[in-house]
């Protein structure tokens, strides 16, 4: 019964596949903001299939958070466009689809002809088609997903409506929903199952084949070394924590590739894998702690293991500060790079001094410690900055304040190096972590916005009433 109602289904909207066989009449592209790729841009959009003969504009503009992009759409189309408009001045012309953007205010409108034009609803539905790709400043495959959501929905055919599809197979979707939902979990249950296994046996083998060294190099660091003794600390209880993981490794591996379809199986391969990943991550701070701080053989390697996190962000600040609503041109971003500037020459006087003997490694270690802590605290300050820039009130800045915070305190950093091993990962804040505050507050901003449209032609528009709306992303 099933099979046939679905064949019933696909005939009815076989048609359907030659319905979409109308590309844009004109494209029209007035890129005034100046931020689309039009070698990219234009051959998506004249490639794309409407329903019915329709022409494409599309305008974007550097405006601000507090412009009505309604009002400066039709304030462009009188003053440029006027074949944009009908003959009577009150209506979008027909055949027409207007897409705007303002990346600055950043602001999304879609716009019809009145024999294009779609529901309040399904203009909402096109413009949130685009705002995941804005929100990362994708704005030419943004503009071209907003064009082809309208293309969509612009004169769709009844048979092609969510109402009749979704009638149509309700009672199959009702009939397979439950055991399809069922069989899907079950698949990815053991796919995520042998996954952690396998990632957990990585690990546990890479301990077990470093366990003599690892108890050697313990015995060998030096206790008088002010990091020595925090690391002796950490390897206490080391193989108690093994032999735990070693009864973890049993457990899982007592179990068939079909066990996983259990949840509570997935759970304890996990289990497995997250504290067999940890004591690997150790066993290497170990060995680096007694290489390092007894300057013994290839001490250089270990060192510049304890220098990677801070390089790393370093290397990264460029790109980070040049990205959207980043400041990059604030005198926070410029204090940044100027630590940047003097921390690689403590990089290499640090080298030269450990070389020379004119230094210990502890030192060494105090002074990237101080450098690290340093660097945090100019990305907090620099996060003030970009919250200042990116809000738009205090409601706005709260949200925004808070995600930031959060993922200060989580610190994210991973623990392979002496110092993110042996304190709490909430001392250092890394650019990495200061990209996930940022996009989680941006998207608390976003989401707060996002729920308001605007459908009027503000002050100048008098009495011109088109098709059409806006909507903050």
């Amino acid at each position: 019964m099933l099979g046939i109602l679905v064949l019933a289904v696909a005939a009815l909207l076989a048609p359907a596949a030659t319905a979409l066989a109308d590309t844009p009449t004109d494209v029209v592209v007035e890129d005034k903001a100046g931020v689309l790729d039009l070698s990219t841009l234009r051959p998506a959009i004249e490639g794309t299939e409407f329903y019915e003969p329709t022409k494409v504009a599309i305008y974007t503009y550097r405006g601000s958070a507090s412009d009505n992009l309604n009002e400066e759409v039709l304030r462009f189309a009188r003053s440029e466009h006027p074949e944009w408009i009908s003959q009577d001045g009150q209506k979008w012309a027909d055949g027409l689809y207007i897409f705007a953007l303002d990346p600055e205010g950043r602001h999304v409108g879609t716009y019809f002809g009145e024999d294009r034009k779609v529901s309040p609803g399904q203009q909402a539905d096109i413009q949130d088609a685009t705002k995941d790709l804005f929100r990362q400043a994708q704005w030419t495959d943004g503009t071209i997903a907003g064009v082809r959501r309208a293309a969509e929905l612009i004169n769709r055919p009844w048979y092609r409506s969510g109402w009749f599809v979704g009638g149509s197979i309700a009672a199959g979707v009702v009939a397979l929903g439950g055991a399809g939902t069922w069989i899907a979990v079950r698949r990815r249950n053991r796919a995520r199952g042998r996954s952690e296994r396998e990632r957990g046996d990585r690990s546990y083998a890479n301990v077990t084949m470093d366990l003599e060294a690892t108890e050697v190099n313990a015995r060998t660091i030096p206790p008088s070394s002010e990091f020595g003794s925090l690391v002796l600390e950490k390897y206490r209880g080391f193989i108690t924590r093994y032999n735990d993981v070693s009864k973890l490794n049993q457990q899982v591996h007592s179990l068939a590739d079909k066990d996983f379809s259990s949840g509570k199986n997935v759970t304890l391969a996990a289990k497995y894998a997250d504290a067999a990943a940890e004591l690997d991550t150790l066993d290497d701070v170990i060995a680096d702690s007694n290489t390092f701080l007894n300057l013994a053989s290839g001490w250089p390697r270990a060192w510049d293991r304890q220098l990677y996190p801070l390089r790393e962000d370093l290397d990264g600040l460029d790109e980070m500060l040049k990205e959207p609503k980043r400041a990059g041109e604030s005198a926070t971003a410029a204090a940044l790079r100027s630590f940047r500037d003097a921390t690689r020459d403590d990089f290499q006087r640090w080298a030269a001094e450990l070389e020379s003997g004119t230094t210990t490694p502890d030192t060494a270690l105090r002074g990237l410690r101080t450098l690290r802590e340093e660097f945090t605290d100019l990305l907090r300050q620099h996060s003030r900055t970009v919250i200042d820039e990116s809000a738009r009130n205090k409601k706005e800045a709260d949200l925004m304040r808070h995600d930031m915070d959060e993922e200060f305190s989580r610190g994210g950093r991973s623990r392979s190096s002496i110092l993110d091993s042996v304190y709490p990962a909430s001392l250092f804040y890394s650019v990495g972590s200061f990209h996930t505050g940022f996009t989680a507050g941006q998207s608390s901003i976003e989401s707060a916005r996002g729920g308001s449209s605007s459908t009027g032609y503000g002050s100048s528009g008098g009495s011109f009433s088109g098709s059409g709306s806006s909507s903050g992303f």
